[in-house]
């Protein structure tokens, strides 16, 4: 029973980090989904943007300079939804010069998922363009967001965030952690739709839009899971980037991994008809992609433990070894990054994953006491 439960233990941890993706790439290869390239921006097509921010006072200019610089024809108006803001944020938007910006207040401050559901009910246009105050859209990013939308049957499509690379140690683990969460959403999109978006660049279909909890953590996947069960999809579109100055390491990382996977935690308690395939039909998608990350922890302990309790014959001894190198370059890599190579840095990367998987567990039970940015 011990060897079996080494091996159950170890094929899932091998489909959660590889055979998911790999899984994906055939399938993409035998079905390749129909609309694969965009078909083109609608005529009389009218975009909205939203940006839900709390005192971005020394970056709202530029941000709206950036957004401004970008848009199309078919940008109707920009709506800097202010939640609680109590430095000049508001005063600034209201005075950029043209574009169309429009400055609502959300008094007090509720959080951000207050915030994107006061702004798409305030947004005119047919298309709602999410996107966050730091990061800055190229050039044609809302032209190929757009593009998507000459399908009637696209209800959300997500951007590419492209992130500053780091110079080392945890930081290069987390990179590789973000190329291959890139490629699993290309690869999903491709096979139907991407369970989510990524919040600092995607576009909804207005109509299809439902208000979310206000204490909702994950607001880039909530919102394209109920548009998915509305009939509609989800797209990924690599080519309209976001690029963002923050690297993936430091201690800011660390709290935005944190939430995002309380929010995976928050989700799967709070929505489990997404997990019936009658309701939704992404549930395996979700399960893959989102779920079995969230046992990381557990099956890499159980799969120590057992390879100790078997360690008396020689492949499982051969595999506790193995576990115990990994674990003891990850640690290097993790305290003395100038030391380390890309081998240990994307260990202590993986290591760093763990870590946050536990600490989001504890945001998600302690949520309650947390309310709007924290």
């Amino acid at each position: 029973m011990a060897a079996t439960a080494f091996w159950l233990t170890a094929f899932l941890l091998f489909f959660t980090y590889a055979g998911y993706p790999l899984l994906l790439w055939l399938l993409v290869r035998q079905w390749r989904s129909s609309g694969h390239a965009a078909p083109g921006c609608p005529a009389g097509l009218s975009l909205s943007i939203v940006l839900v921010v709390r005192n971005e006072q020394a970056r709202i200019a530029a941000r709206l300079e950036n957004l401004a610089a970008t848009a199309t024809r078919a940008l109707r108006e920009i709506i800097v939804v202010c939640d609680g803001c109590t430095d000049g944020t508001g005063a600034v938007a209201a005075a950029f010069p043209g574009a169309g910006v429009r400055v609502l207040k959300v008094e007090p401050g509720r959080g951000k998922p207050a915030g994107v559901n006061a702004g798409v009910a305030a947004a005119t246009g047919d298309v709602v363009v999410l996107c966050d105050a730091r990061q800055r859209f190229t050039a044609d990013t809302l032209p190929r967001l757009a593009a998507w939308f000459g399908c009637p049957l696209t209800g959300a499509v997500s951007g590419a965030l492209e992130i500053e690379p780091s110079a080392g140690g945890i930081g290069q683990g987390v990179d590789a952690y973000w190329r291959l969460e890139k490629l699993i959403r290309r690869l999903e999109s491709d096979l139907d739709s991407s369970v989510g978006c990524t919040g600092a660049v995607y576009a909804i279909r207005r109509s299809a839009f439902k208000p979310i909890p206000e204490d909702t953590l994950l607001d880039d996947v909530v919102i394209p899971m109920n548009i998915v069960a509305e009939g509609l999809r989800v797209r990924f579109c690599p080519e309209a980037v976001a690029f963002d100055p923050q690297t993936l390491s430091g201690p800011s990382e660390h709290r935005r991994k944190v939430r995002t996977l309380a929010g995976n935690f928050q989700m799967l308690f709070r929505h489990p008809q997404w997990l019936l395939p009658w309701r939704h039909r992404l549930w395996w998608k979700l399960i893959a992609h989102k779920y079995l990350r969230l046992a990381g922890p557990l099956l890499l302990a159980a799969l120590l433990g057992l390879s100790w309790v078997l360690r008396a014959q020689p492949c499982y001894w051969l595999a506790l070894l193995l576990q115990a190198g990994f674990y003891c370059a990850a640690l290097l890599a993790w305290c003395l990054p100038q030391v380390g190579g890309r081998l240990p840095g994307m260990a202590a990367g993986f290591l760093f994953l763990q870590f946050c998987i536990a600490r989001g567990f504890w945001y998600w039970a302690t949520l309650k006491s947390k309310k709007g940015w924290k």
